[in-house]
């Protein structure tokens, strides 16, 4: 017999719509794949079961006020400008009641709520990357890690942003009732399966200043476009039609990286995604990438990630931890 698993939403005054819907529609979608409606009982809750105003204007009628829910499976808090400053009878209801729940899920800035109701201390956790810093600052005894997109403590799993709040949705729905049917959701969610929760919130594109130059950008998009290229100084500097000096030095002020620096994020990412995404082999992924050679892609990994190429596929394949 399938088991059935209820998911508490938490909502209040200036939630984030997307925190809570998009993980809702991993776990909605999951069950109707199961066969089973059942296999995911979703419910909201506000305080006083009253409606609430979510951060971009909306509207929403929760189920049940918190004090009547049961405890569920998975107890989902999600973020928004409304975790800045709590009702301080939220704070009080997670402190007593969440620890009843079997799984704890925090989206964004949920994680400051959590934090607050003490159920981060001690644990490695992660938010949106504006509030890593206060996360941080106000709740010493969280140890808070800025880079990953979502990161799993025990029973207790944040994540960062948005979009973020589906990566681990997903990640959950592997871990209940498998890869297939994650991976049905996410192709209906036209979403990837998945982002580990060890990459970075933001892309080596992301991470670097676009230039302002118009030449500049178009560099930084045929780098993206073609990491198996050409990239050195004199090559990319002859695209933008500068000297090699020249070019370096605008580069730099324009992006706030070096050429070279910017060239072995996007190396390290394109070859990343081939190993998370497909079974080339490492000597293929090595060329594609534009190391030539396996032991250069090698001692790239070592250095940006700490972990050779073949550990980096096998840790990211491994099932995920119960």
């Amino acid at each position: 017999m399938a088991q059935h698993r209820s998911v508490l939403v938490v909502l209040f005054d200036d939630v984030q719509s997307l925190d809570f819907t998009g993980p809702v529609e991993v776990f909605t979608g999951a069950a109707k794949s199961s066969g089973d409606p059942d296999t995911y009982r979703i419910r909201t809750a506000s305080l006083d079961g009253g409606p609430v105003r979510t951060s971009s204007g909306l509207t929403l009628v929760p189920d049940c006020a918190l004090h009547d829910a049961a405890d569920p499976h998975t107890l989902l808090v999600p973020g928004g400008q409304g975790t800045r400053t709590p009702d301080p009878q939220l704070i009080d209801w997670l402190r007593e009641r969440a620890p009843g729940a079997e799984r704890l899920v925090s989206v964004c800035s949920g994680a400051l709520l959590l934090a607050a109701a003490g159920l981060l201390d001690g644990r490695r956790a992660t938010t949106h990357w504006n509030v890593c810093d206060r996360l941080a600052r106000d709740h010493p005894a969280v140890e808070v890690d800025p880079d990953p997109i979502f990161v799993r403590d025990g029973n207790v799993a944040t994540s960062a942003g948005v979009t973020s709040g589906i990566d681990l949705a997903l990640a959950l729905v592997e871990e209940d009732l498998g890869r297939e049917t994650a991976l049905t959701v996410a192709r209906h969610l036209v979403v990837f399966l998945r982002r580990p929760g060890n990459q970075a919130q933001f892309s080596a594109q992301l991470a670097a200043q676009t230039a302002q130059r118009e030449p500049l950008r178009d560099v930084q998009q045929w780098i993206t476009e073609h990491p198996d290229g050409d990239l050195s100084v004199e090559s990319l500097a002859a695209r933008a039609r500068l000297s090699p000096r020249h070019f370096a030095r605008a580069f730099q002020a324009e992006t706030g990286v070096t050429p070279g620096r910017y060239v072995e994020r996007i190396r390290i990412e394109h070859a990343r995604r081939l190993l998370e995404d497909t079974s080339d082999g490492i000597e293929e992924i090595s060329r594609a990438c534009g190391y030539g050679t396996p032991e250069a892609m090698r001692r790239a990994f070592l250095k940006a990630l700490g972990s050779p190429p073949a550990e980096y596929r096998r840790r990211f394949h491994a099932p995920v931890p119960r």
